[in-house]
């Protein structure tokens, strides 16, 4: 019998016969998590995929950026079969992403119990325990599009039309079709740790481990804002029956995305100026304080909250924590030896309480700015004084940790949250990630900002990712308000920008991958030209030419 030598990175060899799987070669090398899938030449292949030559691989597993969507396309094709198994009636609607897990509602006419939930587990853990393989399937387009029609789910039938492959994969799971974003697992059995929580209402929060976990599955922490916030915008889009990608598409066929992108601005707007109006109504508030991950708009809307502020009659200030860094030479070290520039040590914080503290007590002080190139701070005559109407806005990673302002009442502040939750759905099954759609717009921004190539902005989007739940993260629910900074449109927009960047990423990349992933992604939406989005737009602070 012919055989073949597989070598892992670390030069670890092995033979094993032709056309082996890498399912069993996977086992073969006794590794310790469960894989998912495997790259050869930077290029994912599932594992039931056959080795017929010497190869140099890499298997990967839940901590990888691509493992970790194969393994959550699993838990929720396990999940969806077995609420049929037990309710056939009933359905599941995927629809956000939540920290350390995602939102999803059941509908249907009946509103499940725990008890029920219960048997759905149940139903699972057979599934699971089973090690049931999941079959892949290549349909022709025109059959898939009569199969969604017939069984109703006239959204994902219109999504299979509206892009341009001959053949679509489906996924078979005990008799049960359907599709995801990611390839799929090799078999039921590797989806070993989850949990749902349920909210009430049909509503579930499904918690799955990650690299920012260890691989361990992580403790629920019920961030209620940020449900809520997301739902509102939901409600919002059902009302206008805007719910899907196909509806959007729709309206850009019809010449009619012009009217919905006002639409869509003039609900951002709103949304700052009632923020705006609580800052004010709270006469003691001096410091607003906002925080939000990397590419959710913090400049744009420290700009227009600023601008209301001063509609109603207030003078807004703004204030960078990033001005009172230590001095390089005095910055904390990480566990390697590194600047760990992004934890709370990092900042000067004698210095900044001091600093808003004597601007409390009505003196005139002497404001930084940090130079990154000398890693130093410099004063060079920026003075600040606070009039009685006075407020100012502090934007930074740690805006929202109580250990920044010890000193400071919290009777003086408020705190904002940011981040973009986009209330928009592919289908019923496959909901758009608040951390794809923020590296989208990192990867755009980057390019005309700082002169970055895609494969550096990817590069770096761990580490960004990392400090975010370290520092961000567990202070959400200290939030007195979350804004919600997406644009339902956006992404036809971002699409024009982004497919060009992402098309250069060579198979001999190490994020070959990631990039064909996202452009896998951005084919479900029909270009928007950039002249459409308004001059003061938040998507202008990633794509450009805002008029300040």
């Amino acid at each position: 019998m012919e055989s073949i030598r597989i070598t892992l990175k670390n030069g670890e060899t092995k033979t094993f016969a032709k056309n082996t799987t890498y399912y069993d070669i996977s086992k073969g090398f006794n590794l310790e998590n469960n894989i998912l899938g495997v790259k050869i030449n930077n290029e994912l292949f599932e594992l039931s995929n056959v080795a017929n030559k010497d190869a140099t691989v890499s298997f990967i597993d839940l901590n990888d950026l691509t493992g970790n969507k194969i393994y959550k396309s699993g838990l929720e094709f396990i999940f969806e079969v077995a609420l049929k198994e037990a309710f056939p009636n009933l359905d599941i609607n995927y629809q956000h992403s939540v920290p350390k897990g995602f939102l999803g509602e059941i509908i249907g006419d009946h509103m499940i119990t725990q008890d029920d939930l219960i048997e759905i587990k149940n139903k699972m853990a057979k599934i699971i325990s089973e090690d049931i393989k999941f079959k892949k399937l290549n349909v022709k387009k025109k059959e898939a599009v009569i199969y969604y029609r017939k069984i109703n789910q006239e959204e994902k039938a219109l999504n299979i039309e509206n892009i341009s492959d001959k053949v679509i994969t489906l996924y078979e799971l005990k008799g049960h079709l359907n599709y995801f974003y990611s390839d799929m697992p090799y078999s039921t059995g590797s989806i070993n740790q989850y949990d749902i929580v349920y909210l009430g209402r049909n509503r579930l929060v499904f918690i799955i481990p990650s690299s920012r976990t260890n691989g361990v599955l992580p403790e629920y922490v019920h961030y209620d804002n940020i449900i809520n916030s997301f739902l509102t915008g939901k409600n919002w889009l059902e009302t206008l029956n805007m719910q899907y990608v196909t509806s959007i598409n729709k309206t850009v066929s019809n010449n009619k995305i012009r009217e919905f992108i006002k639409s869509c601005e003039l609900v951002f707007n709103m949304n700052i100026a009632k923020v705006a109006s609580e800052i004010t109504n709270k006469r003691r508030i001096k410091f607003v304080l906002i925080a939000g991950p990397s590419s959710s708009g913090k400049t744009t809307t420290c700009k227009r909250l600023s601008s209301y502020l001063m509609a109603q009659g207030y003078d807004p200030i703004k204030l960078s924590i990033d001005d009172f860094f230590l001095e390089r030479e005095d910055s904390p070290k990480d566990e390697n030896g590194n600047y760990d520039f992004e934890c709370l040590t990092a900042i000067d914080l004698k210095l900044f309480n001091e600093t808003l503290q004597k601007l409390l007590n009505g003196e005139k002080v002497s404001i930084p700015t940090f130079n990154f190139t000398t890693g130093k701070k410099e004063f060079n005559g920026n003075y600040l004084k606070l009039n009685d109407n006075s407020i100012v806005l502090i934007e930074g990673l740690h805006a929202l940790n109580d250990d920044l302002l010890p000193g400071i009442e919290n009777e003086l502040k408020y705190k904002i949250y940011l981040s973009p939750f986009i209330p928009l759905n592919i289908d019923r099954h496959n909901y758009i990630s608040t951390i794809d759609l923020r590296l989208i717009r990192r990867i755009i921004r980057d390019n005309k900002t700082r002169n970055y190539d895609v494969n550096r902005t990817i590069h770096v989007w761990q580490s960004v990712r990392n400090g975010e739940e370290k520092y961000i993260f567990p202070y959400i629910h200290q939030a007195d308000v979350i804004i919600n900074t997406a644009l339902p449109y956006e992404i036809g927009v971002e699409k024009v920008y982004a497919e060009p960047l992402l098309r250069s990423i060579s198979v001999e990349n190490d994020y070959y991958e990631e990039a064909r992933r996202l452009l896998n992604f951005l084919k479900m939406f029909y270009p928007i030209p950039g002249e459409y989005v308004n001059e003061d737009s938040i998507l202008r602070e990633f794509i450009g030419g805002s008029y300040d």
